[in-house]
């Protein structure tokens, strides 16, 4: 998404760099005990693989220059060398529902207590950034709620998820089944009935075709081993684009996952552990793919 941003800034010297830590940390991060998280680990792997195939300039945790404006799609850790900068804060996806570490973290806040403690249920609370460019007006309505100033919420949709009817000229060949998207809960070290979901899931299903959607930083050994149990004939996919397997679904069941808003701006029959009607006030905005411009006209605000 930050790439796609910047390519409507190219009248501007734009460098990028993977997420990156300081302070305590950093010595986590060297104990490869943050690898479970984008500051490590696969997700930091693929970031850089990203970097390099477009080529893009890269200043890891932007030590190289002084910068005009900063761009990040959280908040939930806040570095020092960008604290007290001008920063646009962009909406990544989903956020995580509110329970009671969010409200202890939100309650707390003024002891120091990191906002990742609640996930990206805190999204937002540093008000660390002169601007958030959220997906839609129902998600300004969400994070007005949660207590993030209105006069820094700027509706102007997130891409990746504003132009969703691209996605039904793809080249995968099955179509009409039943797909499921997972998600990392346990690798966030949360708890997920996962034998229950596909249990019900094989009720869901019933003689139709299922595919299975692991989420990118899942265990997929674990995962496989306990979906071939009562579905050993399914098609399990991983790294594979997650959006023309959901344009050819007919129904989409996720847990916690973005993708869910995909599915319901295609007009696919959903299933999820959010409740229908309040996901439907959030999906975002479908802008035909204007949503880079929109926050890149944000970010001259501040330059």
């Amino acid at each position: 998404m930050m790439h796609k941003i910047s390519q409507h800034l190219t009248d501007y010297d734009c460098w990028f760099t993977p997420f990156y830590c300081d302070g305590f940390y950093q010595f986590l991060q060297k104990k490869g005990l943050l690898d479970f998280t984008i500051i490590g680990g696969q997700n930091r792997k693929k970031t850089e693989a990203y970097l390099q195939q477009h080529q893009l300039p890269v200043d890891y945790a932007g030590k190289r220059h002084q910068y005009d404006l900063f761009l990040t799609c959280t908040d939930l850790l806040v570095q020092e060398n960008i604290r007290n900068k001008p920063v646009v804060l962009v909406q990544e996806g989903m956020t995580d529902p509110e329970n009671l570490a969010f409200h202890f973290v939100k309650h707390t806040r003024k002891w120091g207590i990191p906002l990742w403690l609640a996930s990206t249920s805190t999204t937002g609370l540093s008000d660390s950034y002169q601007a958030f460019c959220v997906a839609s007006e129902g998600y300004r309505d969400h994070f007005l709620a949660k207590g993030v100033k209105g006069s820094k919420l700027k509706v102007t949709g997130i891409p990746n998820f504003d132009d969703v009817d691209r996605l039904l000229n793809n080249s995968f060949q099955k179509k009409g089944y039943v797909l499921v998207c997972t998600t990392d809960t346990r690798e966030n070290f949360k708890v997920d009935f996962r034998k229950r979901f596909i249990k019900q899931i094989k009720e869901l299903s019933g003689e139709r075709e299922v595919i299975f959607k692991l989420h990118p930083n899942e265990n997929r050994l674990r995962s496989e081993k306990e979906i071939q149990r009562f579905f050993p004939n399914s098609l399990i996919c991983q790294e594979e684009d997650p959006g023309p397997l959901i344009a050819n679904a007919d129904v989409v069941i996720t847990q916690y996952s973005t993708l869910v808003y995909v599915a319901m701006a295609l007009g696919k029959e959903v299933q999820s552990y959010f409740d229908k009607e309040s996901l439907k006030k959030l999906v975002p905005i479908q802008n035909g793919g204007q949503s880079a411009k929109n926050i890149s006209q944000v970010c001259r605000e501040f330059l």
